[in-house]
């Protein structure tokens, strides 16, 4: 495959939580609102190549609150991929498909592939990849021709260090590491879920948790707690040698 140098900009928004009601409310945040509040920021940067909406999108799981979010995206103007989180329900799902997401599954941009992994695992709030996702994963890696991968979940697959959170971390894990071992080809992996920065590495891979665009939690924590953090978001841009630079920006709210 043809080397492609040109820089390809990512825009990770995650843990939404939006509610049928419009005034629907997350310990007390107009969910709508923020989520409407860091639209209005990101418009202000050039626009992405692709957004990556990366679960928990509706909390209540309500076909109205997936209509309202499909109504919201277009202020972005740019191709939209997401995926499932433990609030999410696919009936909701198919009307975000129908409206031109793309849906978990993978992505070609440039010499990058975006892989989306499905971790729900329904009746629990804890994260789970099925053998078809893990099928996905290592398919993905195996067959690839790009020479760069960027995977997307849902759930932390490593300890965040508050105990109440890490109850309902990824539960395989393991399973998900060895795929990504048995590749060179792996860059970053990203998820939401934990509603709080992470950035570490391992073994040379990026691994990037990401605050929610409406309420955080209070990182350390052993029992639930919130923070004070106000909503935000994450910019990556892949580079064609397989660097990523990544930012968060938080967003104030009026």
């Amino acid at each position: 495959m043809m080397a492609d140098s040109t820089p390809l900009h990512l825009l990770q928004i995650t843990d939404t939580h939006l509610f049928a009601d419009p005034e629907g409310r997350l310990h007390g945040i107009n969910t709508r609102y923020t989520l409407q509040t860091v639209l209005a920021a990101a418009r202000l940067r050039p626009p992405p190549d692709l957004v990556l909406l990366t679960g928990d999108l509706v909390h209540d799981g309500s076909p109205a609150g997936y209509r309202a979010l499909t109504a919201m995206l277009p202020q972005l103007a740019v191709p939209v991929a997401c995926i499932a989180g433990n609030h999410d329900a696919y009936p909701g799902f198919r009307i975000l498909a129908d409206s031109g997401l793309r849906v978990g599954g993978t992505q070609t941009l440039g010499n990058w592939r975006i892989v989306l992994l499905n971790t729900q695992m329904p009746g629990s709030d804890g994260g789970h990849l099925q053998a078809r996702e893990l099928r996905l994963l290592s398919e993905a890696l195996a067959q690839s021709p790009e020479p760069h991968i960027l995977v997307a979940l849902h759930h932390h697959p490593l300890p965040m260090g508050s105990a109440w959170l890490d109850h309902i971390a990824l539960d395989n894990a393991d399973d998900f590491f060895a795929a990504l071992d048995a590749s060179d080809k792996v860059r970053g992996v990203i998820w939401g879920h934990v509603h709080q920065l992470h950035e570490s590495q391992r073994r040379g891979v990026r691994l990037l948790g990401t605050p929610s665009s409406c309420i955080q939690f209070r990182p350390g924590s052993r029992d639930f707690a919130l923070d004070t953090r106000p909503p935000a978001m994450r910019w990556l841009t892949l580079h064609g040698d397989g660097g990523i630079d990544t930012r968060v920006e938080w967003v104030a709210q009026a």
